[in-house]
């Protein structure tokens, strides 16, 4: 009885180890992302899968979870894979991992490929410290604010982006972090029409809007400098400016732009007042 999670070939099926193959074939329950595309790896594998197949993606992972967790205190091991990568990164199993050790149940890791680190590799940014935020949201509004909550981060930055949505997401980009940002677009990793463009956000951006963008994309952008949290009265000014320009009055303004700095509203207002100010103002 063993729950284990294995990690997939991004798109090459060559990248798949001598553990995945042995333990794809030594399996009698495997609980996939997609049926289809797992009986399509086997096949690239040339493995001679015997065992049954569980659906197990987003959808149901909840139902699928106290399943799961049914079959392994029955005495049952079962192997859980995703599309691409490890399950639980963005993807399913995270929640049953997580059931599986607090009922005592022994749980196992097959590592392998990794969209993460393989983007953050390519990059050619720093690989010492990074954080990775899982998709971006869809709505405008949920992704600019996505977007504000790691301005300051000082660490690169690495999401997963729709392919039909990669514009929008880098115009909200240059708009937070500014076009001058250094920046990688990883799409299609390990297949045949893998590519990475480095640039800074500004050109990332209009090769979005100027490219056909197919296929799965992996985002990495450069953290921001040491202390970016240290503003300037003329930063300050600036921000509430830019706050008043799309609409807001001048109040909702420098309250959105103290909170956005963490700065109590009457240093903003100074600010404001003295816009003459070269003064430094510290978070």
């Amino acid at each position: 009885m063993t729950l284990t999670l294995a990690a997939t070939p991004l798109g090459n099926p060559g990248d798949a180890g001598t553990r995945l193959k042995e333990a794809i074939e030594g399996a009698s329950i495997v609980a996939a992302e997609d049926s289809r595309k797992f009986h399509r790896l086997c096949k690239d594998l040339e493995l001679n899968f015997k065992g049954r197949v569980i659906s197990f993606f987003e959808g149901n992972e909840e139902e699928r979870t106290s399943e799961i967790l049914t079959i392994l205190n029955a005495g049952s091991s079962v192997l859980v894979v995703s599309d691409a990568g490890m399950p639980t990164i963005s993807d399913p199993g995270y929640r049953l991992m997580r059931a599986a050790i607090s009922q005592g149940i022994p749980v196992s890791v097959i590592p392998g490929p990794s969209a993460v680190t393989m983007a953050i590799a390519l990059s050619g940014l720093p690989t010492d410290r990074f954080v990775f935020e899982g998709f971006s949201p869809r709505t405008k509004g949920a992704r600019q604010k996505f977007f504000e909550n790691l301005r300051n981060e000082e660490r690169p930055m690495i999401w997963f982006e729709a392919p039909h949505r990669l514009a929008d997401a880098l115009e909200d980009a240059v708009a937070v972090f500014g076009e001058d940002r250094l920046g990688a677009i990883c799409r299609e990793m390990t297949k045949r029409y893998e590519e990475t463009i480095r640039a800074p956000l500004g050109q990332l951006l209009k090769w979005s809007q100027s490219n056909e963008v197919l296929g799965e994309i992996t985002m990495v952008i450069e953290g921001a400098p040491t202390n970016a949290s240290e503003v300037t009265a003329a930063g300050i000014v600036a921000r509430v400016k830019e706050y008043e320009t799309a609409g807001m009055d001048r109040k909702s303004a420098i309250a959105a732009v103290a909170e956005e700095f963490s700065l109590p509203k009457r240093a903003v207002f100074t600010a404001m007042v003295e816009s003459k100010s070269t003064s430094k103002i510290t978070t």
